[in-house]
Parts: C-alpha cells; sequence; structure tokens
C-alpha cells in the first residue's frame, strides 16, 4: 500500500505570521490523514518545523544546491534544510528548470544530495503546452524521468509528481483520462528500470490547478497517490478539504 500524500508547495509567498495557517492545518485534519508536507520559503523553515511540532505535518523545502557546501551566494544546501529539521525538498519544479534553465542532470545531482542528508527527493516533471499540442508528451515525461532520478530511488527517498506546466495556476486541468494515461506511463517506466516492487511503491502525485472542486476525481484515478498543490495550500480552508478528498480515496 503506497502512502497518500499531500504537499503544499508555498512558493515565494508567506512571512511568519503565514505560520499560523500551520495550527490552524492541523486542527482541520481528517480522521486518519494523509501524509501532509508543507514547503514554505527558506527563511521560515526552522520556524515551521518549531510550528508543527507534537502534530503530523511535516516541513520540506522548495530546492536544494547539489553541493553540501561552498561558495554559492544565495543558495542553501541539503544539509542546511535537514538541520532545522525538514524532512523533504522539492526539486525540478518546471519554474526551477525555466527561470534558472535547470537540467534533468542538475536535478538528479540535487536528488543525490537531498538522499545524502536525509531528505525525501520530491522530483517534478511535466511538460509544456507547446509539447502537449505537439503529440510529445510521453516522450518529454519519459526523458525528464530517466534524467531527473538517480539509480538508488526508493519509496523511502522518492516522490514523483507530474505538472503539466500548463496546468500550474492557470486553473487549467488535464482531463482525467490524460492523468490516466500519464501516471500510468511514468508507473510503467519506473517498473522497467527498477523493478515492480520499486515501482510499485512509489508514491506519485499529481499537481497543477488542484482545488477542493476536483480533487476526489483526480484521486480516484488509480495512479495518482496524492497531489502537489501550490496556491491552494497557503490557506488551511482552502488545502483542508484536499487533505479530506485524499484521505477518503
Amino acid at each position: 500500500m503506497r502512502p497518500k500524500i499531500a504537499a503544499g508547495n508555498w512558493k515565494m509567498n508567506g512571512t511568519a505570521a503565514a505560520l499560523s495557517e500551520l495550527d490552524a492545518l492541523s486542527r482541520a485534519l481528517p480522521e486518519n490523514p494523509p501524509q501532509v508536507v508543507i514547503c514554505p520559503p527558506s527563511p521560515l523553515l526552522f520556524r515551521a518545523t518549531d510550528a508543527v511540532h507534537g502534530c503530523p505535518i511535516q516541513i520540506g523545502a522548495q530546492d536544494c544546491h547539489a553541493e553540501a557546501s561552498g561558495a554559492h551566494t544565495g543558495d542553501i544546501s541539503a544539509t542546511m534544510i535537514a538541520d532545522t529539521g525538514a524532512t523533504h525538498v522539492i526539486l525540478g519544479h518546471s519554474e526551477r528548470r525555466d527561470a534558472y534553465r535547470e537540467t534533468d542532470a542538475d536535478v538528479r545531482a540535487k536528488a543525490q544530495a537531498a538522499w545524502g542528508a536525509g531528505l525525501t527527493a520530491i522530483i517534478c516533471i511535466g511538460e509544456s503546452d507547446a509539447q502537449r499540442e505537439a503529440g510529445e508528451t510521453l516522450q518529454v515525461i519519459g526523458a525528464q524521468l530517466d534524467g531527473s532520478l538517480p539509480d538508488g530511488a526508493t519509496a523511502e527517498n522518492t516522490v514523483i509528481a507530474y505538472e503539466p506546466i500548463w496546468a500550474i495556476g492557470t486553473g487549467k486541468v488535464p482531463s482525467i483520462a490524460q492523468i490516466t494515461e500519464v501516471h500510468d506511463f511514468i508507473r510503467e517506466r519506473l517498473a522497467a528500470r527498477f523493478g515492480a516492487e520499486i515501482s510499485d511503491a512509489l508514491p506519485l502525485l499529481y499537481g497543477g490547478s488542484v482545488k477542493a472542486a476536483n480533487a476526489a476525481e483526480i484521486f480516484a484515478v488509480e495512479n495518482v497517490d496524492g497531489a502537489l498543490v501550490g496556491g491552494a495550500s497557503l490557506k488551511a480552508d482552502d488545502f483542508a478539504p484536499i487533505l479530506t478528498a485524499l484521505a477518503q480515496s
């Protein structure tokens, strides 16, 4: 049985005052909640881990450097993230791939650094609107998965998040058939590389305009084990219904 996971990516939003949402979220968790990971901006990591002490919410970061230390002004290492008490780190998000020109090789190196620090890597993959329209979705997803995921991936150190770029923050959501096709493809690709035992255990998340109104339908897809949620994770009132839908799926 794969774990159900809901990860919230706050992106570049929130100050210390926003951490009150963590307390509100902890009080709104459904019975038998899924695994919940909130990824705030890095300046909030220490305070966030303190804020969730004693409740089942975990904290993650939004990126890390591939090196453990060095002359990398403005960056944060996986070791530093682990030192805050965080347990996860998002890697390869499309916004990082686009704005910072991160390659699959960059993501792979960061994932290895995350594993070395004892963090779980949430590795993001996804196609653009142009790639979808050109019929290249599975080709793109396969190449990103092969290039971004290091050897040694297990259910303990890795989560895969499929986020079609054209659906992130746009309100557009792929059809259930499209989500099913990609998630089934990812599962099969993982099985071919790592074997059925590891593939069957690795959690696959869907991300891209997930909201309370569409969450239950998305979570009913066989190979969707949860969600990577952006804007709807900023407020407990918006995120809690998604968690409830996942818990009931």
